[in-house]
């Protein structure tokens, strides 16, 4: 993809529907890898991006299963985008991955994979910008599609989603990344491994 090009795609984007994209320009490269710095790669099978947009952190993504390093032979990556224009560019750049509209599908796009459980999942989504409804829909479904002390890693440009995430998960960390327009926060975050925090 061409970095000048994303750019304009997405302030495109953003002037159209800036509550669903939620920023002027894509994430930077030191957001992307700091997020990707947190994953468990050994025990990370299946990963999933929620809010892909012109592929900022999946470009990162690709290069570090590309190189095999640390990552499962069988690493199976999912990448969720709503906008058709963004979906249609990460399925013809990154053919080995599965690219799929809805982030509510999360568990539908897995069990068509004969995948029961997502390790971890990576997401850009600006949550404070959505709905009440849809924000606990959406964390309800990545909550229910995480295995037991899977990960969920997400940024967001405010701490408004701390309360909200230690409703459904363990925050482990929580990383402020100046070098990002806008400076964003990373949530690190696990879900308890223990049967009875099942909703």
């Amino acid at each position: 993809m061409n970095w000048a090009e994303d750019k304009w795609l997405f302030l495109q984007k953003f002037m159209v529907n800036p509550r669903e994209i939620g920023s002027i320009t894509p994430s930077s490269k030191f957001l992307a890898c700091s997020m990707l710095n947190e994953v468990d790669w050994e025990s990370t099978h299946c990963i999933g991006e929620l809010g892909s947009g012109t592929g900022a952190i999946t470009a990162h993504l690709a290069e570090i299963v590309a190189q095999k390093k640390n990552v499962p032979e069988d690493m199976k990556v999912f990448l969720f985008e709503k906008d058709k224009v963004m979906r249609n560019r990460l399925a013809a750049a990154y053919p080995r991955f599965q690219v799929a509209e809805d982030a509510l599908d999360l568990r539908v796009e897995a069990r068509h994979h004969h995948l029961q459980a997502y390790d971890c999942i990576l997401s850009g989504l600006p949550f404070f910008n959505f709905s009440p409804l849809l924000r606990n829909q959406l964390m309800d479904e990545i909550y229910r599609s995480l295995r037991p002390g899977g990960q969920f890693i997400a940024f967001q440009y405010s701490l408004q989603m701390k309360q909200e995430l230690s409703r459904y998960f363990e925050i482990e960390k929580i990383k402020f990344v100046a070098l990002n327009i806008p400076p964003a926060c990373i949530y690190v975050c696990r879900k308890k491994r223990t049967a009875d925090n099942e909703r």
